[in-house]
Parts: C-alpha cells; structure tokens; sequence
C-alpha cells in the first residue's frame, strides 16, 4: 500500500520529514487526528533500516496514540514522532534541539514526549526549541518518569479483568508471570507483592533479573515464561508476543501486560476470546504514560489528579469486557470500539457552527 493510499485508509491527517544536515537528525512526524484535541505522542529515536520502515512506523504509532488517548477519555489527538538514529551513539543535543525546532513549526498541532531512544533530559533539549513538549523531569517541572502511573494503571487493568474472570478483584495468591522486566513492570510489580501475589519474571538483561532477585522473585529464562502455570501471563517488553505459535503454550486465564501491540494479528485476539482467555487491550492497560502526561498539560502538574484518572483504567477496562460480552467479539475489538464511537460522538458536535 502506498504512504498516502495508507494516510487515507487510517484517516491520518498529516505527515511530516524533516532533515537538518548540520546536525545529522532525519526525522518523521505523523498526526494521525485531532478531532479530540492537539496530537500527543512520544518522540523514539531508532535506527531503522530504512525511512520506508520508519515512515510505516511513524504512521501505525500514531494511529495507536489517537485510539489510546480516545479510549482513556483524554482530550487529545494522536500523534508521533521518530528519529532515525542509534540513541546510544548518535544522539546529541544538537540532533534533538534541531527536532525540536521542526516540532515548533507545528504550531501545537503536535506535542511530543519521550519514547524509546529519549529521556527527560531529552526534552529539556527540546524545550528549548519549543513549548510544545511534556514529561519534563519535576525538577524542570514537569509529571516526570510515566512509568510510575503507568504500572499503576497496568495493575488496576488487572484487577479488572480479574473480578470477570473469578468474580471479585483480589490477585492475593494468583501467579503472576511478568514477561520483560523494565520500570513500567517494576512498578506493577510492587503493587501485587501488596496483595501477595506470586510473581515469575524474565527478561533478556541481566540487570533486570537481578532486579527481580533483590525483591525475591522467581526468575525464569525467556523462553520459558509461555510454559509457567500461571493466572495471569503478563507482556510487558516487546510486542507481537501473542501469536499462533504462543497461544497454545499459555496456561493462563488472563493475559494483560504494559507492552505495545502484543497481537501480532488481528486473528490472535480472536484465538484468545474463543478459548475464553480474557485479554486486557494494551493501549486499555497501558494508558497510565499519557494520562500522566496529560495532568501536565491541563496546567500545573498534579501527580494526586493523575493517580486518580489513571485508577479510572480499571473501569474502563470494565467498559471494554462489557462490550465484548454484549456483542461477543473479543477484548481487542470492543476496545476499538469505545475509543471509535467517542471519536464519533465528538466529530459530530464539530459539526456544528461556531463564529469566532
């Protein structure tokens, strides 16, 4: 499919490629929509193999940003941005200013924030270039790391599908198998450890598992977390881990994890609703990042407005579970759904005439 055929299909509105010879950034920026309000989304510097596979990359986050942003009943659009670079070894303050200065000519239409690749330092380099940016440290004053609220809201999606699926919310005694073990599922895992959940965890680094090990947790090598006898299989590294070849090896009642796009198709979702294995959505799950750094945007941050709107994941994720059962399609269309007919509902009150 070629890039404006796609732009059309998905409803993307704008695509932006930016060069900037002196410091060496080649950069996308794509705005899927802003029905909504101003596109937000993560900045991910990587090095793609080539701008065909950055631009599709670009284009498919976004879209993912407006459904997130749409579905957790935020005021924002949908948006990103990535860098094609290797963040260990080319990225300075020179490349992420010039971004910086490109993200400005947007006007607002676009703000952006960290992703893979770039810190909060980071957008203090961009700030610099421009007020169109959020998830600046506290000490700049910003909402600061977004995996606090992020494991946070991974967490309260657990409990949600958990009260489906055994009839009340507590994980006390459930086993928990956490695929991946960064700051999001770091977080989400001190707040089972509250309920007493068991925990088994893997990663591909080592430095995570010892992580792991300081809180006492099992640890098991990474091709063995499918395997483990657990209640709840938890992704929560990279995506595309659910697929044809993975599903039959779970032994789970529930898979909820903070990765992004954990189907690898379309079809995997509807393998997992017709073995009744409830599968909480990601961008449902995960949504605790923009939520926190929408709390920044609405005016001086206020982490106790952004704890409680992202304790909220748990009842829209009991939104999302009553969708699907109405309608019996599974978990990943029903969420489309909710975030879908909110896009609607708004499309057409702008359809009414204002004078400015």
């Amino acid at each position: 499919m070629e890039i404006l055929e796609q732009m059309g299909t998905e409803g993307h509105e704008q695509l932006v490629m930016v060069s900037d010879a002196d410091s060496g950034l080649k950069a996308i920026i794509s705005i899927h929509d802003t029905t909504l309000g101003p596109a937000c989304g993560g900045t991910r510097i990587w090095p793609y193999k080539s701008e065909q596979e950055a631009v599709w990359d670009a284009l498919r986050l976004s879209r993912a940003m407006t459904y997130k942003s749409a579905a957790a009943d935020l005021p924002l659009g949908g948006g990103k941005g990535v860098i094609i670079a290797d963040s260990h070894t080319e990225k300075t303050e020179a490349l992420v200013r010039a971004y910086g200065r490109f993200v400005d000519t947007l006007a607002g239409r676009y703000l952006t924030t960290t992703d893979v690749g770039t810190t909060g330092r980071d957008m203090e380099y961009v700030k610099q270039e421009t007020d169109h940016v959020v998830g600046l440290p506290t000490s700049a004053g910003g909402s600061g790391d977004t995996s606090i609220m992020t494991g946070l809201g991974l967490y309260m999606g657990m409990k949600a599908c958990a009260k489906e699926v055994w009839g009340a919310d507590f994980l006390t005694g459930k086993t928990v198998a956490i695929q991946g073990f960064g700051k999001v599922a770091y977080h989400t895992a001190h707040h089972l450890m509250k309920e007493d959940a068991k925990l088994v965890v893997t990663d591909v680094f080592d430095g995570a598992l010892d992580k792991a090990r300081e809180l006492g947790l099992k640890v098991v090598k990474p091709n063995e977390i499918y395997d483990v006898d657990c209640d709840i299989f938890a992704p929560c590294a990279l995506g595309g881990v659910i697929t044809p070849d993975t599903i039959p090896r779970l032994k789970c009642q529930v898979v909820a994890g903070g990765a992004n796009n954990q189907l690898l198709a379309e079809s995997d979702g509807e393998e997992l609703h017709r073995l009744g294995i409830v599968y909480g959505p990601d961008y449902i799950l995960n949504s605790g990042g923009i939520i926190n750094v929408e709390s920044e945007i609405a005016g001086e941050y206020n982490p106790d407005r952004a704890r409680e709107k992202t304790e909220r994941i748990y009842e829209i994720m009991d939104r999302v579970i009553a969708i699907s059962k109405n309608e019996d399609i599974p978990t990943a269309k029903a969420a489309d759904r909710l975030a879908e007919d909110r896009l609607k509902s708004v499309r057409r009150i702008r359809q009414v005439y204002r004078s400015n």
